[in-house]
């Protein structure tokens, strides 16, 4: 190459194929893992160890001091930063007896800001000065270190336990005090608590416990308080801390449900049963709904099973289906089924506030969309709610306004429910309240016009013989839904059955000119039947042919064939004072009256053209 460069081939680099093995079998000596350990082992190097020194002399001494010195020094110079290094050379120093540079040494640690926040230097320094037993440097220095760090409960337990170790109980009690003016938590407090009990001090913890209690106002503050009380043998004392714990905090605090059992455990030791059980009755109806309470419920079901009867029994188990429920609703508020359950064990108990507080709770989860299916359980809801107020709580003036804030919530322009209108109109009719079911079912049919709602008004009117609203409804439902065979039909058949035939013809008239009917053969059929038993051949034989002219149904014609036949007939009239004289007159001869002569022929015929058809197939 005169360029003196190389190639791109030059420079790749070449990995080596792996090869087939071409011999598979076994080598006849097997090489263990505990033989190539044991060879790594002999094989390895002899390990390079530094040589022992013996000092003999204090120059050695000196010496050795200023090098470990120099090294000490060396390491600060590049990582200050870290305690280690520091620990490392003042416990050095301590160990050479020579307090004095340690002691400078810990202060040079405590002057780096980030070491003046680390509370084991602070430790470490302390626990020097004590272990050589310099009290007042200890004292010194505990006091600048809670002052420096007052939030670090070690920092206080050690400068505590070392005063009370020198029997310096009022110091140890003073800085006790100084520690509960930063407010720490609970253990702090429960600390003091202790230390006065050592030294019998009852009073003196019985306050502790008044400023834990206004400090951290907890269930479990409350409880250790009671229980300190209890041991003391002071009944009253407990009690009134229990009473003031549930003022306090049984209707916002989350642990409630441990304060009620505690406070039953309690009463239930003292052999008040009836106030154990009051208790774990105004828990289970005071705890907000929704929260979990297990232990409660469990508690108080061991405890009716032990002091209770029957009745006792069954309202604890209600009292956890109750909350079983409560979980459910809370997971998913608008699984209706779950509210109808709920409302339903309610309603065993019987107990009207809550039942209506339940509806109340059910109605108000409104289904997400204005859609049709979202709200056919939920409308059900309303339903109930509204017969309860009617049939067993007997409150008509709420059942009246539960149906009418139904109907308020109820979309109306996207869809309705006509068994609500039909409900509250019939409620209405119940209480003899006639104007305001008309009131109700006009504004239904103004809203929200279904067959329904104009057949069960129709109705009403009709028991009630008001049959010219009949005939106006009628127009009105017509008028809404023309297509509907039904409505003519019936609105024929109600002239009919008054006797007006001319305006039953006229109606069944006009239904049959519509444009558009749903099941015209249901119309004719009634038109026809209508004129047969009037008795009006000629005309059910001029609606056949209309009929005919309009479809060529085989059944249509063979119903034509039924028809009577017109026959022309004379007939002989005797005269007394001159010959006989024949009359014309017009007959009908029905299909049943024929001779059956001729009905066998037809009927031969018929048999013989079926077997001929047959054949030649």
């Amino acid at each position: 190459m005169a360029s003196g460069y190389l190639t791109r081939k030059e420079t790749e680099v070449k990995v080596a194929m792996a090869r087939r093995v071409k011999n598979k079998t076994p080598a006849p000596i097997q090489i263990t893992s505990e033989q190539i350990l044991r060879e790594a082992r002999e094989r390895q190097e002899a390990e390079i160890r530094p040589p022992n020194q013996k000092i003999t002399d204090q120059t050695e001494v000196a010496d050795y001091r200023l090098r470990k010195r120099k090294e000490f020094e060396s390491l600060i110079s590049r990582v200050g930063w870290n305690k280690s290094v520091w620990v490392k050379y003042a416990e050095w120093e301590e160990s050479q007896n020579d307090l004095k540079r340690a002691r400078s040494i810990w202060e040079r640690a405590l002057v780096v800001d980030a070491l003046n926040r680390d509370h084991t230097i602070w430790l470490k320094y302390a626990h020097m000065e004590m272990k050589n037993k310099f009290v007042d440097h200890a004292r010194n220095l505990w006091d600048r270190a809670v002052i420096r760090l007052p939030r670090v409960d070690q920092l206080w337990y050690k400068y505590i336990h070392m005063e009370e170790m020198l029997g310096n109980v009022a110091g140890a009690r003073g800085i006790f005090e100084r520690w509960m003016g930063w407010m720490p938590d609970q253990q702090g407090w429960l600390s003091y608590i202790k230390f006065e009990l050592r030294y019998n001090e009852i009073e003196r913890a019985r306050e502790i416990f008044e400023r834990l209690v206004q400090c951290h106002p907890k269930v479990i503050a409350w409880i250790r308080f009671a229980k300190f009380e209890m041991k003391n043998g002071e009944i009253g004392r407990a009690r009134s801390c229990y009473e003031r714990a549930v003022d306090k905090l049984a209707d916002d605090d989350e642990e409630a449900e441990q304060l009620f059992v505690a406070f039953a455990e309690f009463e239930d030791k003292c052999r008040e049963t009836d106030r154990a059980r009051c208790i774990y009755k105004f828990a289970l109806d005071h705890i907000p709904k929704g929260r979990a309470a297990e232990d409660l419920y469990s508690k108080f079901v061991a405890f009716e099973k032990q002091y209770g009867d029957r009745e006792g029994i069954e309202d604890t188990i209600v009292g956890k289906e109750r909350f079983q429920y409560e979980d459910q609703v809370k997971m998913n508020p608008r699984n209706y089924d779950t509210w109808f359950d709920y409302i339903r064990l309610e309603e065993s108990v019987g107990n009207k506030e809550r039942i209506r507080e339940v509806y109340e709770r059910a109605i108000a989860n409104v289904p997400p969309a204005e859609e049709k299916r979202y709200w056919q359980r939920y409308i059900y809801l309303w339903i109930n709610y509204a017969l309860y107020e009617e049939l067993d709580a007997q409150d008509m003036e709420r059942t009246r306004h539960v149906y009418r804030e139904c109907l308020k919530m109820i979309p109306h322009h996207k869809f309705s429910f006509a068994k609500i209108w039909l409900l509250a109109a019939q409620f209405e009719i119940r209480q003899l309240r006639l104007k305001e079911a008309r009131l109700l079912l006009g504004e239904a049919i103004g809203r929200a016009p279904k067959d329904k709602i104009f057949k069960k008004y129709i109705e009403i009117e009709l028991h009630l013989g008001n049959i010219d609203r009949c005939r106006k409804l009628y127009e009105k439902y017509l008028e809404w839904s023309p297509e509907n065979c039904y409505a003519w039909s019936k609105f024929a058949e109600l002239e009919r059955s008054l006797y007006e035939t001319e305006r039953a013809r006229a109606v069944f008239e006009l239904a049959i000119d519509q444009p558009a009917l749903d099941i015209p053969e249901l119309l004719w059929k009634a038109y026809i039947d209508f004129e047969i038993s009037e008795g009006e051949f000629e005309r059910t034989r001029a609606l056949y042919e209309r009929l005919l002219n309009r479809t060529k149904h085989l059944n249509i014609e063979n119903n034509f064939g039924e028809l009577p036949k017109k026959l022309k007939k004379r007939r002989q009239i005797d005269m007394e004072d001159g010959p006989a004289v024949y009359e014309e007159y017009i007959d009908y001869l029905f299909p049943e009256e024929m001779p059956a002569n001729n009905l066998n022929i037809l009927a031969s015929a018929y048999k013989w053209k079926k077997q001929r058809v047959a054949s030649k197939d």
